[in-house]
This record gives structure tokens, sequence and C-alpha cells, in this order.
């Protein structure tokens, strides 16, 4: 983590601002615990990775063995210790370590499909942000591309898996945060620009569109999707289509760009593996406040 990150991020809990207790350091925070003095909450930073939850156990619960590695990768006896203590109040559910692992991998596969550069492309059309966040960046692929031409750019991912590949590039205007989307990580803070791109089968929709509202104030809002719902019980309770995101949109308070107005078609393909595509067309959309 960077040493001015902990400057932007705030307790989930309560919003206060965090304590930073540095374990490691070596040109970034390596290591360490953020603290909430007010609700006592505690955040670890392992990897050069802050993981922001409400309920650090909870988090680990759904991910046993990434807590287990996380115990091995943990560098001091302090970080072991309070792993050692997180993870003793964990309960048995599904563990996601697995699958988060292998989505990570897909989206390694998938880099270079033209999905992203199309998304670049319209990103570099607009004015160049100074501060910028991602929802669900997953590997950091637009996040890497964003901090070439923005002052200063951050993505929040559910996935440690993902992050951890993200983070391996380095730059010194860009940090990743293990998060939920539709969780205060940074407070009441103000961005020039937020991308969210597949994530509305992921988060709830209007929450998401309600949140991120709240994040711009004159800025842009960058969203995509496929409209794929269809996860059974793991579906959001209120989907969009086409129609209803726009209008949503401008509820909200944004103004579509006049490239988006009419629904697009990207495609947009995921190596599964060598003998297996997910192939999707998805809607672009331009919000502007």
């Amino acid at each position: 983590m960077l040493e001015y990150t902990p400057e932007f991020l705030r307790c989930v809990g309560c919003g206060s601002k965090l304590e930073l207790d540095t374990l490691q350091m070596n040109k970034e925070i390596e290591e360490g615990i953020l603290k909430c003095k007010k609700c006592v909450l505690a955040f670890p930073i392992i990897e050069k990775i802050p993981v922001l939850w409400n309920d650090f156990s909870k988090y680990l619960s759904h991910r046993k063995v990434l807590g287990g590695q996380l115990y091995q990768l943990s560098k001091t006896e302090k970080m072991k210790s309070f792993l050692k203590s997180s993870l003793s109040k964990t309960v048995r559910v599904d563990d996601r370590t697995a699958i988060e692992e292998r989505w990570s991998k897909i989206y390694q596969n998938s880099m270079h499909s033209k999905f992203y550069s199309l998304i670049i492309r319209h990103l570099d059309s607009l004015p160049k942000p100074n501060l910028v966040l991602e929802h669900g960046c997953s590997i950091g692929i637009v996040t890497s591309s964003l901090a070439d031409s923005s002052d200063t750019v951050f993505g929040i991912d559910r996935s440690f898996s993902a992050l951890r590949f993200a983070k391996k590039t380095f730059k010194h205007n860009l940090d990743y945060v293990v998060a939920d989307s539709l969780s205060p990580v940074f407070g009441k803070l103000q961005f020039d620009m937020v991308i969210a791109l597949n994530l509305l089968e992921l988060v709830e929709p209007l929450e998401l569109l309600k949140h991120v509202s709240k994040q711009i104030t004159s800025g842009y809002f960058v969203i995509s999707d496929p409209y794929d719902f269809d996860r059974g019980v793991n579906s959001v309770k209120k989907s969009l289509d086409e129609f209803t995101l726009r209008a949503n949109l401008e509820k909200f308070g944004f103004k579509i760009h006049a490239n988006t107005k009419n629904p697009s078609y990207l495609p947009w393909n995921l190596k599964l593996n060598s003998r297996a595509t997910l192939n999707y067309k998805v809607d672009l959309v331009i919000g502007k406040k």
C-alpha cells in the first residue's frame, strides 16, 4: 500500500479516519494494521493490500483457504497473531477461494480482449481526471491504463486473489483495496471519474447507482454491463436493462453522454480455458454531472 493511501481511507464501520500501525515497509507499506479508535475495528494490510471489511472474520469465513494462505504470506509475528485470532472466529460456510482464484486466472487469460481496448479508447476521449475510482477492478486492466494519465487511481474488489495480481504492476499513483463496493471505504471523498464495468450482476444495481452518485459531484460515471443476471439464488433482486439503466442514471443527476445514448454491443470475450470462451455483447453508458 502506498504511503499516502491511508489519507483517503475511512473506517467502513463508522466513517472515521484510520490510524496506521506499520509492521513492514519497503518503498510501500508491505504489512500493517489500520485501526479505528471510535469503533475499535482493525483492518490488515498483507502483501501491500489493505482489507477493509466490516467483519474480517466473516470475510475469512467465506475464504478459509485464503486465510491459511495469508497466514503463510504474513511476515511479522503481530500479523500472524492477528490472523490466527481472526481465523479462530470464522464459521463453516462455502469457501470462495477457489472460484475467486479461477476468475482471476480467467481475467488474466482475457487481458487482450478487444473490449478493454474499446473501453480505454472511450476513456481517452474524456477530459483527464485527477482522482479515479474503479469498482470491481479485478486484476487492474483499466486502472493500470488510467494511472498513466491521472494523478491518483484506486481500484476496489472483493477478491484478494485478483488484487494481488493487480498490485504486481507498481505505479506510484495507483493502489488497490479489498472492500465491498457499497461500503463507505472512501468516506465522503469526491472523484472526478468512477468506473464500474460489468458489475451489475454482482452488486444490487440501484444501490450501486445511488452509492456512486454520492461519490461524484462534478465528473464522469462510466458503466457497462451485458445484462446477464441469471445467477439463480445469487442473482440481484432488481435487475436493470439498457433503458432502465439510463433512466435511473438521469434520475440520480447524470446526463447521458451523446455517444452512449443508444444501447451498444461491445464484444467481451472471456477465455475460460484453451477450449472454451464466453462471448458477451456489452452495453456502455457514460454519465456526466
